[in-house]
């Protein structure tokens, strides 16, 4: 089999069964499973998928700069953000990630809602300033621009120092096998930090980034209260979610 007809056979098993097994693709084609390994490093030089021990998972489209994520997806991530603020509470504190979903609750949030907003993201503080009875705690540190968020160890440190009552996360990658995910180390150590200071934590995922990964582990999924998605309910990630345990609250 030809490099082309390969590559064109392993991005194949990632659309239909949603991750590849090196020894298995060796066993079927014929090849050994360093040839395997050399194309999937080549498939994950392209952003095409994310390795992991033994083989490969779809790669999250939701690693982008910041400005581009803003055009993925955007009914999705309406859908979730829409589903999501409800759960803020009149007169409840929330802890509210960045990023473009996030940016998506922080705009479907009551104008006139009484809640205070703890957040780590410039763009989600600016977006609520005109909501005249949001109290905003703006946590500072190092800004990590990709993201628009700041993090690193003064982050982490200010957020050690508050509480609330929901937690609303974004991560880039939800699968099964390897949990929830994002492609910065040191932004998925804040969104832990975050995480573990409210009563719940939700995590926001449209439909793109469900049964996929990216490099670096942000919460196992017994950490969380739940996830809101607006994947169709026959996806069978999904399925392997709830078998999993893990609410799923469908969003749209």
């Amino acid at each position: 089999m030809l490099a082309a007809e390969r590559r064109d056979h392993l991005l194949g098993l990632l659309t239909n069964e949603g991750k590849i097994i090196a020894k298995d693709v060796a066993a079927d084609l014929g090849i050994s499973e360093d040839s395997v390994r050399r194309d999937l490093r080549d498939l994950a030089a392209e952003g095409l998928c994310q390795r992991v021990y033994g083989g490969a998972l779809p790669a999250s489209p939701a690693v982008a700069g910041y400005t581009a994520r803003q055009a993925v997806a955007p009914d999705g991530k309406r859908k979730v953000a829409a589903f999501a603020a409800k759960l803020v509470r009149p007169g409840s504190a929330v802890i509210l990630d960045g990023g473009t979903t996030a940016l998506a609750l922080a705009r479907a949030l009551p104008h006139e809602l009484p809640c205070t907003v703890i957040t780590h993201s410039p763009t989600i503080a600016a977006a609520l300033l005109d909501h005249p009875r949001a109290e905003l705690f703006l946590l500072g540190g190092r800004l990590f621009k990709h993201s628009a968020v700041t993090c690193g160890a003064a982050a982490v440190e200010a957020a050690q120092n508050v509480t609330a009552d929901v937690c609303l996360l974004g991560v880039t990658g939800v699968h099964p096998e390897v949990g929830l995910t994002t492609g910065d180390a040191d932004e998925a150590a804040m969104k832990r930090a975050l995480a573990s200071r409210a009563a719940e934590t939700y995590i926001l995922a449209s439909s793109e980034k469900i049964g996929t990964a990216s490099r670096f582990r942000v919460l196992p999924w017994q950490k969380i209260t739940g996830l809101i998605t607006d994947a169709a309910p026959t996806d069978p990630v999904l399925a392997q979610l709830m078998g999993l345990g893990v609410e799923v609250l469908r969003a749209g």
